[in-house]
C-alpha cells in the first residue's frame, strides 16, 4: 500500500510544462526555475528539486496553483509571494 501525496501530481504537471517551454535553459540537473514576486517585475530563482518535498514549499505551490492554475504568465512556475519571504523560506530549507 503506497502513500499518496495530493500535491505531487499538480507539481509534476507544473514542472513538465515549465521544462517543455524551455524556461530552464542552463539550469543544473536536479534544479528548476521559479519566478517570484508580488509585482509585475518578477525575479527568477533556481532551486533544488528536493524543496518539493518540504511542506512549506508545497504550501507556496498550492498558492501558485490557486492564483494561476497551470497557466503561468511567465511561461514557468510563478510563485505569488514577496521576494524576501521566498529567500527567507529557502534559506531555512537549505539548512
Amino acid at each position: 500500500m503506497g502513500i499518496r501525496f495530493p500535491g505531487i501530481i499538480p507539481v509534476k504537471q507544473i514542472l513538465h510544462r515549465s521544462l517543455s517551454k524551455g524556461t530552464n535553459d542552463n539550469v543544473t540537473k536536479g534544479h528548476f526555475t521559479v519566478y517570484v514576486g508580488d509585482s509585475q517585475f518578477k525575479k527568477h530563482f533556481v532551486v533544488p528539486i528536493s524543496y518539493l518535498s518540504h511542506p512549506e514549499f508545497q504550501q507556496l505551490l498550492s498558492q501558485a496553483e490557486d492564483e494561476f492554475g497551470f497557466d503561468h504568465p511567465m511561461g514557468g512556475l510563478t510563485i505569488p509571494c514577496n521576494e524576501d519571504e521566498f529567500v527567507d523560506l529557502t534559506s531555512r530549507l537549505s539548512v
